[in-house]
């Protein structure tokens, strides 16, 4: 598999996203005053920097409108996964929310030029049964469909949708302009919404401010530009099932940081999660019949 910027940037996308479930889990603010922060102490670092630098560049009408909408989708998307995260396991909030790529390859199918290849479907069907294993096949014996499951589930939605508007739009917007309209449409809508629900702007302890400005930082600066830029060069498809490898990564870190354990089978689990990711690279089509004459020349 060869490696570009593109990849590079989505690999370190992935890994800023990774510890956004266990900043969470901490409980130090509300889910959805959280994504407010979010939003807002990113825009506000990076609009003082566009404007400074003359990086931003405003797109037509259309586009800014798309842009917009971008920032509402996504701040929907990270707001009910907030909730869900905090009223439920963080488990079952990432697997449903995880959900995403069907939808994803699904509204591509059916309203993109660019259709899902055959290696996507495939590695779909590999990396979720991986992420069923990763959770362990009792687990969806304790799903509970309340609110938080509805909840995670209509984060994969949103964040479905939002990937596919979010891959037409930069197709003809640079990632600074895109950002930067996205998260003042997503601040202002989230704050808004906080304030009609009467949230609690202050009064945070000094480690929940720290965690609120790392979120801003690290989970939506660092994190969205890689992936935003990796978007705009690759196939969205690919991107939206690449992400499934957060779950490995955050495994990991809440195994070093909330003592969570690790058994063979989530190692297992996580094995196939990638290996499916892998699938998507691979840049020849895998098809049963030549698999199959294959096997007969053997």
């Amino acid at each position: 598999m060869k490696i570009t910027k593109p990849r590079i940037a989505l690999l370190c996308g992935i890994l800023c996203i990774s510890i956004f479930p266990i900043l969470i889990k901490l409980r130090l603010a509300s889910g959805l005053i959280s994504a407010f922060y979010r939003m807002f102490f990113a825009v506000a670092l990076l609009l003082p920097y566009v404007l400074f630098t003359k990086k931003f560049k405003l797109p037509t009408l259309k586009f800014t409108l798309l842009a917009a909408l971008c920032g509402v989708l996504f701040a929907s998307d990270v707001a009910v996964w907030n909730i869900a995260i905090q009223d439920s396991s963080a488990t079952q909030a990432s697997l449903l929310t995880n959900l995403s790529p069907l939808w994803v390859g699904i509204g591509s199918f059916l309203f993109l030029k660019s259709k899902p290849a055959t290696n996507f479907w495939i590695g779909t069907i590999v990396s979720l049964f991986g992420m069923v294993t990763l959770v362990g096949f009792s687990f969806f014996m304790d799903l509970n469909f309340d609110q938080a499951f509805l909840f995670a589930v209509l984060s994969g939605i949103l964040y479905s949708i939002y990937l596919l508007v979010s891959k037409t739009v930069l197709s003809n917007v640079d990632v600074l302009s895109f950002m930067t309209i996205s998260l003042l449409a997503s601040s202002t809508y989230l704050g808004i919404l906080c304030y009609c629900l009467d949230e609690r702007f202050t009064g945070f302890s000094n480690t929940g401010w720290f965690v609120l400005l790392l979120q801003a930082v690290v989970c939506q600066l660092c994190a969205w530009l890689s992936v935003s830029y990796a978007t705009q060069h690759m196939r969205t498809t690919r991107v939206s099932l690449s992400l499934l490898s957060q779950a490995v990564i955050t495994s990991i870190l809440a195994w070093l940081f909330l003592e969570e354990k690790i058994t063979l089978q989530m190692i297992i689990g996580g094995v196939i999660l990638l290996f499916g990711i892998r699938i998507t690279f691979y840049n020849k089509t895998i098809s049963m019949s030549r698999l199959l004459s294959n096997k007969k020349l053997k």
